[in-house]
């Protein structure tokens, strides 16, 4: 297939919103057991947010997966839709996706912020690059 080479980064960021879920997941239903909150009392996100601080570092990051994340979604989706790829691309979807793990993994563990902002700032630099690469391959066709 011509294409697998942008869907594997592509796949490999899917799995990562997945596996944050899971994280997610198990880090609140373990609160939620230790602190005997009763299922109703989260009804609202801001209900959530101040009964759940032990896993907010968790949900936080599971949000995060539907806010960069979407532009490079549909930037490698873009590439499928208009049949085009070169190599560049290809480093640069994977730089971000390896970016991403590593932004997720501060998150969820030790979260000190500025590791964090760093790595996000260099994750929206490539997802910068690979947008304005793509756009010069489409302004070239």
């Amino acid at each position: 297939m011509y294409f697998k080479p942008l869907l594997l980064p592509l796949l490999a960021q899917v799995a990562l919103s997945f596996i944050v879920m899971i994280s997610m997941f198990r880090t609140r239903v373990a609160e939620i057991k230790s602190k005997h909150i009763h299922p109703q009392k989260l009804d609202t996100r801001s209900n959530s947010k101040q009964l759940l601080k032990d896993s907010a570092s968790a949900s936080d990051n599971y949000s995060n997966m539907f806010e960069l994340p979407v532009l490079f979604y549909t930037a490698v989706l873009l590439t499928l839709i208009l049949m085009v790829q070169d190599g560049i691309l290809v480093i640069l979807a994977w730089a971000f996706v390896i970016s991403r793990y590593l932004h997720s993994f501060i998150h969820v563990t030790y979260n000190k912020v500025m590791h964090r902002f760093s790595v996000f700032l260099f994750s929206s630099f490539v997802l910068l690059a690979f947008w304005v690469r793509l756009g010069w391959i489409i302004m070239q066709a």
